[in-house]
C-alpha cells in the first residue's frame, strides 16, 4: 500500500488562524510527500494559539490515530524545557550565572572542576560528556547516587576552553543544581511541574508520571546507532565517523545510556525516570506555549529582566571559537538553549532561542517576532536539526508573518 494511500487529510486535525492556512497545507505536505507518519506541530504568536494541528498515527503498527491527548517523546527538546526550569531558578535568584557549580554543590568541586561556573556548564563548555560507569535506570531514579557519581567526573577538556554538546549528560547536572539550591530540594522534573507545566496548565513530564496512561504515549519509529551509517548525507561525517572510534569524545557522549535504539529512552523503565537532555514526554502545544511565554519576556512565570536578558543576550562562545568537539559543526549556546549559528540557523535574529531533537523534533521561541513554535514527531529521520519536515512547516509559519501587514501582525 504507498504512503499517501495511509494518511491522508481526513486525518489532519485541529486548528489554524485563516491568516496561517499555509502552514496546514506544509504540515499536510509532510503526510503526503514527505514521508511523515505521526506528528504534530503548535505555532503560539503574541500569546495566542494561531496553529495547532496533529495527524497520522499514534502508533503506525496498531493504525492508531494521533490525537488532542496523544503525548510524545521530544528528545533534545527536553533540553530547552529544563533550560526553562533553570531560567524560573534564576529569577528567584537560586542561583548565579557566573557563580561555581561547587558553590551550590561543594562534592562537585574535585578533579578540576572547582572552578567550573553555572553558565560554563549551562553553555555545554564544562566538558562533562561522559560518565565513567554504566547507568541505568535503577540509578537514574536514586537521584542521591546519581550525584555521587557525577560528582567525581572528569572534565574531558579544560573547562571553558571551548564547547561540545553534552548529548545526554548536561540535563543530570542541571537536576543535581536544581536539587541543591531549591528550598524543597525537588528534582528538575518535580521543579518543572511545580513551577511551570502547571501554571501554564500543560503537559510535558520530565519523568512520566505512573497517573498518565501510557497508551497516550505515541509509538517511536526508531532506528540502531549502525544505521547513521548509510546516512552520512544528511548528518556531520566527522561527527558519524568519529563516534566509531570507542575512545573519541563523540562516542563518548553518545554512549552514556545503554541503548542502541534511541527510542528506547521513551520506553520502560527509562521513560519514567527523570533524562531531562532527552527524555521529556509531551504536548506540542505545551512546548510552543512555553516559549512563547519565555519569548514574550516571561512575565507568567515571573522571569525578570536580569533573567530574561540572559536568555536572548547574543551568544558568546568561548575565545570565539564555536565549532563544536561533538557535533563537528558550528553552534552557539546560551543558559542551556540552542542560539542560531552558521550552521544551525532558526528565528527572526540572534535572539532566538531554543533546542532541536533528535529525529525531526523541535521547539523555539523568538521574541522579536514574539512567536513560540514546536513540531514534534514519531518517525525518526538522522538529521541533528533542520529535519524537512518541521523546516517545511516552519517556514511556512515565517512566510505567513511577513505576508501580514503590521496592523494584522499585531491582531493575529
Amino acid at each position: 500500500m504507498a504512503h499517501t494511500d495511509l494518511i491522508d487529510r481526513q486525518m489532519i486535525t485541529g486548528q489554524v488562524a485563516p491568516a496561517f492556512e499555509n502552514v496546514r497545507r506544509e504540515f499536510e505536505r509532510n503526510f503526503q510527500q514527505r514521508g511523515e507518519t505521526g506528528a504534530a506541530v503548535t505555532v503560539f504568536h503574541r500569546g495566542e494559539k494561531v496553529v495547532d494541528l496533529w495527524g497520522g498515527y499514534q502508533c503506525l503498527k496498531t493504525r492508531t490515530p494521533w490525537n488532542q491527548q496523544t503525548l510524545s517523546l521530544s528528545f533534545s527538546v527536553t533540553k530547552g524545557m529544563a533550560a526553562a526550569a533553570m531560567a524560573v531558578a534564576h529569577s528567584r535568584g537560586l542561583f548565579h550565572l557566573d557563580g561555581a557549580v561547587a558553590d551550590y554543590w561543594p562534592e562537585f568541586g574535585c578533579r578540576g572542576k572547582d572552578q567550573i561556573t553555572v553558565r560554563q556548564l549551562l553553555d555545554h563548555q564544562a566538558g562533562l560528556i561522559t560518565i565513567d560507569q554504566a547507568l541505568d535506570a535503577e540509578i537514574l531514579a536514586d537521584h542521591d547516587r546519581l550525584s555521587a557519581i557525577l560528582a567525581r567526573q572528569t572534565p574531558q577538556w579544560s573547562p571553558g576552553s571551548k564547547h561540545g554538546y553534552h548529548t545526554v549528560t548536561l540535563g543530570w547536572y542541571q537536576n543535581e543544581l536544581i536539587r541543591r539550591v531549591d528550598p524543597q530540594h525537588r528534582s528538575l522534573g518535580a521543579f518543572f511541574q511545580d513551577e511551570i507545566a502547571t501554571p501554564l496548565e500543560v503537559e510535558f513530564y520530565i519523568g512520566l508520571p505512573p497517573s498518565v496512561d501510557p497508551s497516550r504515549v505515541s509509538t517511536i519509529q526508531g532506528f540502531h546507532r549502525v544505521a547513521m551509517l548509510g546516512h552520512l548525507n544528511e548528518l556531520p561525517p566527522m561527527m558519524v565517523l568519529a563516534g566509531i572510534w570507542p575512545r573519541s569524545l563523540v562516542s563518548k557522549s553518545i554512549r552514556a545510556l545503554p541503548v542502541n535504539n534511541p527510542a528506547e529512552i521513551g520506553e520502560s523503565p527509562y521513560r519514567e525516570v527523570e533524562i531531562p537532555s532527552a527524555n521529556g514526554i509531551g504536548q506540542s502545544v505545551a512546548i510552543a506555549k512555553i516559549y512563547d511565554v519565555l519569548a514574550r519576556g516571561g512575565a507568567e512565570l515571573g522571569i525578570t529582566a536580569n533573567t530574561w536578558h540572559e536568555i536572548v543576550a547574543p551568544a558568546v562562545a568561548p575565545h570565539g571559537q564555536t565549532y563544536d568537539a561533538i557535533l563537528k559543526l558550528d553552534t552557539n549556546y546560551g543558559f542551556g538553549f540552542s542560539r542560531p549559528s552558521r550552521d544551525f540557523q532558526f528565528g527572526s535574529d540572534s535572539g532566538s532561542f531554543g533546542c532541536p531533537g533528535a529525529g525531526g523534533s523541535l521547539g523555539i521561541g523568538d521574541p522579536s517576532a514574539q512567536m513560540g513554535f514546536a513540531y514534534l514527531t514519531n518517525k525518526m529521520g538522522f538529521r541533528i536539526f533542520d529535519d524537512p519536515r518541521e523546516r517545511a512547516v516552519r517556514n511556512a509559519c515565517y512566510e505567513c508573518l511577513a505576508a501580514l501587514s503590521p496592523s494584522r501582525r499585531a491582531a493575529a
